[in-house]
């Protein structure tokens, strides 16, 4: 098994053997049933690979479902806060545009 490694001629082999298998199932059970054949055989593999099932299921629910202390965002509570952030942050400017001099208060009454 030393020799079947990425890049060596007889893992060229192997691999073009399974592509024509995949070609010949293809041929004679149709596409579909190729494909689902291929899944199955997939998942039964990966899943023969895993050492210890129960502890895989468990990582592979906890990362598709949140944990039970993940915090709940109430979407109306965080645009309302949102909005009243903006309404602060705008509220300076304008005090600070009626501040400043218009350009009517520079003009001299000589011109």
């Amino acid at each position: 098994m030393k020799k079947l490694k990425t890049g060596t001629p007889l893992m060229g082999i192997v691999i073009g053997a399974g592509f024509a298998a995949v070609a010949i199932l293809i041929m004679v059970i149709g596409f579909w049933r190729a494909l689902l054949l291929l899944a199955l055989f997939g998942i039964g593999y990966f899943l023969g690979t895993v050492e210890n099932k129960q502890e895989f299921i468990k990582d592979t629910v906890n990362k598709i479902v949140p944990a039970k202390e993940a915090k709940v965002i109430d979407i109306k509570s965080e645009i309302a806060r949102e909005q009243d952030s903006r309404q602060a942050a705008e509220a300076p400017a304008e005090t600070a545009e009626a501040d400043k001099p218009k350009e009517n208060d520079n003009i001299e009454d000589g011109e």
